[in-house]
């Protein structure tokens, strides 16, 4: 069984509804959770926020946080998966940003690195950055696999 048909038997048993904020992975999250037939009952909607524009329009990320931390940062992460909360009819948000290569990294951020949320109506977000190795694909296919997981053990704590 794939990690997201694990999180669609988990989001069915409690009749949870997961929500989805993605930038670097460009909606892939959300491709292989519909992908599964009858994911209308468990996924709410999936925001494809790529610009920080689309972040502050969409999700409702504050600009002082792009401009403080960066587009790809825990803080924006955890802003991301709270708007994405906030505007849908979710119980569970994730939220994924990060640099998926070529180009675009730097000394302190360098291609690879993701930043990550997970959020519930229950509490705050949690979010966590990882550095992923590999071209493009490979980074966000890591990246897809990891939220997942991730969010399979959200679901399994409640």
């Amino acid at each position: 069984m794939t990690l997201a048909e694990r999180v669609a038997q988990r989001l069915k048993a409690t009749g949870g509804m997961i929500v989805t904020a993605e930038s670097c992975t460009g909606g892939w999250v959300a491709q292989e959770l519909t992908a599964i037939a009858g994911s209308s009952a468990w996924f709410e909607r999936g925001f494809v926020t790529y610009s920080n524009e689309a972040k502050q329009e969409m999700l409702g990320v504050r600009a002082a946080t792009l401009e403080q931390h960066g587009a790809v940062s825990e803080e924006t992460a955890r802003e991301m998966a709270q708007g994405a909360l906030e505007r849908s009819r979710g119980s569970v948000a994730l939220a994924i940003t990060g640099i998926a290569g070529p180009a675009g990294g730097t000394a302190a951020k360098p291609v690879g690195t993701v930043c990550f949320a997970w959020a519930t109506k229950a509490g705050p977000a949690r979010a966590e950055t990882k550095r992923f190795s590999g071209e493009r694909e490979a980074v966000r296919r890591q990246s897809v696999e990891h939220s997942l997981a991730r969010v399979l053990e959200l679901l399994d704590a409640a």
